[in-house]
């Protein structure tokens, strides 16, 4: 839990003209809040404390936000997480490298294929074959993510439109999310927590008529972008909860660590995809969107314009999948060579619609015992990875996410450690609420875009 003052005597920024009369600085500091409780009786003040949550409609999941108010003015805040523990990093002590993408996947719900590439970017850092990762699987990395960014800002606009009381803003968001949950699951087999991203690759290729339907897609994803931007941007009722609410500026994104859309709408284009490019991010043509506001309307008209972004990208990634599929795509892998980590990721399905291919299932078991034995061995017990630790850090829909990969030269990770963008971001909730009314909050909150599954894991 965080809390801000404000320090009139320390200053975070100054004028050009060097006046820091109007300046302000944010302290971060941690505590319990019986400690406020208690300040306040031995002052023997009268305060209003409300509990907002943990099971409040209008919080981005199991939040509890701790209000103190004056009147309807917002005088101090505080978030309480933890409701949504799963242990999942700790859970990831007892599976094999490869097993644990079947977890990460789980922490951010809304952007799972984030979860689970900054985690295997990590242990091909342990393994170091960062560079032997076929080209091929590293697009369709970039494809998945970059649709996975589009689906995460539709649910970022569809529920702060449901919690503003715009119905019509969730309908339309969640109709155009179902377009590609529909590519996910003819691609992964999942509409959510995919776990198709593997260490040394991606699970299996891209099915046949998938290029096809993504291109179909993609002129229905932008009218229903564009439908969104005509009932957005410049509606007056909107603007009005959302100008000048939920406002931190660069100094306070600074030193609370924020990054992501919550940081582009100060004016600072940072982007990890430009700055520290990964899975072949800076062959792709794209711009780093942002708002000069430092407030929720700053932050809607980045994520509206980081679809469209995405789309460009999405777009470049098929026209090179679509130069290596079909006959070209012969010779063209998605896992690593290595067999000793690669799991099989060239495989089809039966005739039954079930299992592996009857070519496959033949070669294991008929031909090849010591391919049999191989497959056995790789599944059950995984492969090793080098002692060391590796970090490895991805731009996600909310922000820079890493992973923080330690191992003891076992089959398990001796410790993974992530670093979730809605955890961090989450501490800037007290200083773009206190100030503002109880509405204000709702506007502040779902302006971070924070997913407890994320905060908590």
């Amino acid at each position: 839990m965080t809390n801000t003052t404000e320090t009139p005597d320390v200053y975070a920024q100054t004028s050009n003209e060097g006046d820091t009369s109007d300046a302000k600085v944010f302290n971060a500091f941690g505590g319990d809040w019986d400690d406020v409780a208690e300040e306040a009786a031995a002052l023997h003040e009268e305060r209003i404390v409300v509990n907002m949550g943990p099971q409040h409609p209008s919080t981005h999941g199991v939040l509890r936000l701790i209000l103190e108010l004056d009147g309807e003015t917002v005088t101090e805040a505080r978030a309480g997480i933890g409701y949504l523990h799963t242990g999942i990093e700790k859970n990831m002590e007892f599976r094999t490298w490869t097993q644990g993408v079947t977890f990460c996947t789980r922490m951010d719900y809304v952007m799972p294929l984030f979860n689970e590439a900054a985690y295997c970017l990590s242990v091909e850092k342990l393994l170091g074959i960062t560079d032997q990762i076929p080209e091929r699987a590293q697009t369709i990395r970039v494809l998945m993510m970059e649709l996975n960014r589009i689906t995460s800002h539709l649910v970022c606009l569809a529920t702060g439109g449901m919690e503003l009381g715009a119905t019509t803003v969730m309908t339309i968001g969640f109709r155009e999310r179902e377009r590609i949950l529909a590519i996910f699951e003819m691609v992964t087999g999942l509409r959510m927590n995919n776990a198709y991203i593997r260490p040394g690759g991606v699970a299996q290729d891209l099915p046949a008529g998938c290029i096809d339907k993504a291109r179909e897609t993609i002129p229905a994803l932008k009218r229903g972008i564009g439908e969104l931007e005509k009932l957005l941007l410049e509606n007056p009722i909107l603007k009005g909860r959302t100008v000048d609410v939920g406002y931190l500026d660069l100094a306070g994104c600074m030193a609370l660590g924020m990054t992501g859309p919550v940081l582009r709408s100060t004016g600072l284009p940072y982007d990890l995809r430009k700055s520290d490019p990964y899975c072949g991010y800076e062959t792709y043509d794209f711009e780093v969107a942002t708002w000069d506001s430092c407030d929720a309307y700053g932050k809607l008209r980045v994520r509206i314009e980081e679809m469209h972004q995405s789309l460009r990208i999405v777009e470049q990634a098929l026209d090179r999948l679509e130069a290596t599929s079909g006959p070209a795509a012969v010779g063209q892998p998605v896992m690593v060579e290595d067999k000793k980590i690669a799991w099989p990721a060239q495989m089809s399905v039966g005739s039954d619609g079930q299992g592996n291919s009857l070519d496959h299932i033949r070669e294991i078991m008929g031909e090849s015992m010591e391919s049999l034995i191989h497959h056995f061995k790789l599944v059950t017990e995984g492969f090793r990875v080098p002692p060391g630790q590796a970090y490895a850090a991805i731009e996600s829909p909310k922000g820079e996410i890493g992973c923080h990969a330690v191992s003891d030269g076992g089959t398990r990770p001796f410790r993974v450690h992530f670093r979730d963008p809605s955890f961090n971001n989450l501490q800037g909730a007290a200083a773009m609420s206190e100030g503002g009314s109880v509405a204000d909050v709702i506007v502040a909150v779902a302006s971070i875009d924070p997913v407890m599954g994320g905060v908590d894991r």
